[in-house]
């Protein structure tokens, strides 16, 4: 008997040991699914954001589209634009040399009549003869 007795608080000892080591398991088990899912929590939550920042994205490309579309049919507006652009350049060109010849007739004419006074004054007004 003593044999068995012997046996029993080995039999416990490693009852214990399972049990210890059971324990031991189960924590780690329990701690890497913790893990896991604290990273699968993680993953989940950046797929949201790619999905938020991608439909954003979308949005600026459509307005990126929208622009560049907008800027052609300027480009086509302005176009048409070009010929008027030269003939006002034409006019003003024209305007500047007309202001030029007026600015001429006006100060010949102030010496016309800077004459026209004086012939006019002396007529009038003859010099005294000695």
């Amino acid at each position: 008997m003593d044999g068995a007795n012997n046996g029993e608080p080995q039999n416990q000892k490693r009852d214990e040991l399972t049990e210890s080591l059971n324990d031991l398991f189960s924590s780690i088990s329990t701690m890497i699914k913790s893990e896991l899912q604290g990273t699968n929590n993680q993953l989940e939550l950046l797929e949201k954001m790619n999905v938020r920042v991608a439909e954003e994205y979308k949005g600026y490309g459509d307005l990126a589209s929208g622009l560049r579309v907008f800027v052609e049919q300027l480009k086509c507006k302005s176009g048409s634009f070009n010929e008027y652009v030269e003939q006002i350049d034409a006019i003003e060109k024209q305007v500047t040399e007309f202001e030029v010849v007026v600015s001429m007739l006006d100060k010949y004419v102030c010496l016309l009549e800077s004459r026209v006074q004086s012939v006019y004054q002396t007529r009038l007004h003859p010099p005294p003869n000695n």
